[in-house]
């Protein structure tokens, strides 16, 4: 598939509607990969088989990792792919090949599948996973340890310890009702957390404490959740607690904590604990200490803005596509450059980190773009990603509309803006802008297409693949009707 780099102004034109023709689409197949391990253990199987049925998907096996079946995935070039293996045989390293694998199907530079590890405690929890993502789910409530939600906006009910004040608590106990904000004594904040998490029984779960494999801290080191035996548990004084689970599916977004992401090759981790224990049948975190944050702050970014927009799968897979682009526009072999990560997965190492960016021409990095670059493969996602698991509109910031028409060899991506529109945000209303800069005009194909390309006399800075349109710096005015017309084989 061949990246469209042409960047111009800005030009409105309005067509009409035209026909679909499937010729200028390509199928979007669904993939599952296997390692031999999972081939030859009959609970496990039953996993890759689920998976199939569902997806009508098809089966590749490998031995030692999925670059095993590379030639295979170009032949059969799927838009999903998940891949289901056991605990033990996923970890750092793991993820971080799967990331630069999911960018070899052709020679551009973007990710040519969704992708997220399928495994689990055992092999029912693993085919729980899968069950639990068949049905859509639409976030309602939620529980948090970050502050940068408690607007709480998107939910009808939430609950939250503050990561920024010490002690600060609130919850929002209805669909119509404020959020209410109070203050404990410190060494109360896991108890906090754990009432909240009982009560509110959430779709979705966020966090951005200190963590490790092993366990997540409360804000300001003021308690832990850890794992035995698949389950969380809170590590009080007086007598450790499980967290109490209604058995519902939900969303785990660890979009700030180190290494929480990362199974480390092991049942007994965090990662393995939200997934079983706690039923999250999606988990996202980071396989690496993180520090700039701008996969997990970026991703969680393109959900919550214009929410409902996008799934999950979605809104992770277009911030990756970005800021991959971002890093070729600042220098196209900043891609070839990698972060000098240790064997634990700490990240500090900023002097070599910038000789590694200075070897390239970049003789003065900054900040952004060393965080870029350490950020680019680390962030795991485990669940199927076709699961559709959105959060629920706002009506009032649904503030324009997206459609595409196919005709033969053009594609016409008409944007409509209401009265009310709003450019700010689009561009994500400076949410975490310390991490993430303005979102762009973003647009995840209904269907892959072939070879598309921006076609000649328009004016955009558009940014174009196979999956997904990005226009940045749109321009876009409220109450006009903007077209965006695409060259496709």
């Amino acid at each position: 598939m061949r990246t469209n780099y042409l960047f111009y102004g800005l030009v409105c034109m309005v067509l009409g509607v035209v026909s679909c023709s499937k010729a200028t689409q390509v199928p979007d197949n669904y993939l599952v990969l296997a390692s031999e391990s999972v081939e030859n253990d009959a609970d496990w199987q039953k996993v890759v088989t689920a998976l199939q049925e569902k997806h009508r998907a098809s089966v590749v096996y490998f031995q030692n990792s999925p670059a095993d079946a590379m030639d295979r995935i170009r032949e059969l070039n799927p838009r999903y792919v998940a891949v289901v293996d056991k605990p033990e045989n996923i970890g750092r390293e793991s993820v971080m090949r799967l990331h630069k694998l999911s960018r070899l199907v052709d020679d551009d530079i973007f990710a040519d599948f969704l992708w997220g590890y399928i495994t689990g405690y055992d092999a029912a929890a693993a085919l729980k996973m899968v069950n639990n993502s068949t049905e859509p789910l639409v976030i309602k409530n939620a529980v948090a340890t970050i502050t940068e939600i408690s607007s709480a906006k998107w939910f009808d009910r939430f609950g939250f310890v503050d990561d920024h004040v010490r002690g600060l608590w609130g919850e929002k106990k209805g669909p119509s009702e404020p959020v209410v904000k109070d203050t404990i004594a410190p060494g109360e904040v896991l108890r906090k957390f754990y009432d909240l998490y009982a009560e509110y029984d959430p779709d979705l779960v966020v966090t951005a404490a200190h963590a490790t494999q092993r366990n997540l801290e409360m804000p300001f080191s003021l308690g832990n959740l850890k794992p035995k035996d698949g389950k969380l548990y809170a590590d009080f004084k007086e007598a450790p607690e499980f967290l109490k689970e209604s058995g519902k599916r939900k969303v785990y977004f660890a979009c700030g904590n180190c290494l929480i992401g990362d199974v480390n090759h092991t049942s007994n981790s965090m990662a393995i604990a939200w997934m079983n224990g706690s039923n999250a049948a999606t988990m996202i975190g980071y396989v690496v200490t993180t520090w700039h944050g701008r996969n997990g702050w970026g991703g969680l970014k393109y959900w919550l803005t214009t929410p409902g927009r996008y799934s999950l799968a979605e809104a992770v897979y277009l911030n990756q596509q970005d800021f991959l682009n971002q890093q070729y526009e600042w220098n196209p072999k900043m891609l070839t450059v990698e972060f000098p990560f240790d064997s634990t997965g700490i990240s500090m190492k900023f002097g070599e980190a910038r000789r590694n960016l200075q070897s390239i021409g970049i003789e003065e990095p900054t900040m952004d773009q060393i965080g870029f670059m350490h950020d680019r493969d680390v962030l795991a996602y485990y669940g199927d990603p076709k699961w559709d698991v959105r959060l629920q509109e706002i009506p009032e910031e649904n503030d324009f509309t997206v459609k595409s028409e196919i005709k033969g060899k053009k594609c016409v991506i008409t944007v409509t803006t209401r009265d009310d529109f709003d450019l700010k945000r689009m561009a994500g209303d400076d949410f975490k802008k310390e991490h993430v800069l303005d979102l762009p005009f973003s647009y995840f194909f209904p269907k892959r297409l072939k070879n598309p390309v921006l076609a000649e006399g328009q004016s955009w800075k558009a940014v174009v693949d196979e999956n997904f349109l990005l226009i940045y710096d749109p321009g876009f005015e409220p109450g006009k009707t903007y077209s965006i017309v695409l060259d496709v084989e």
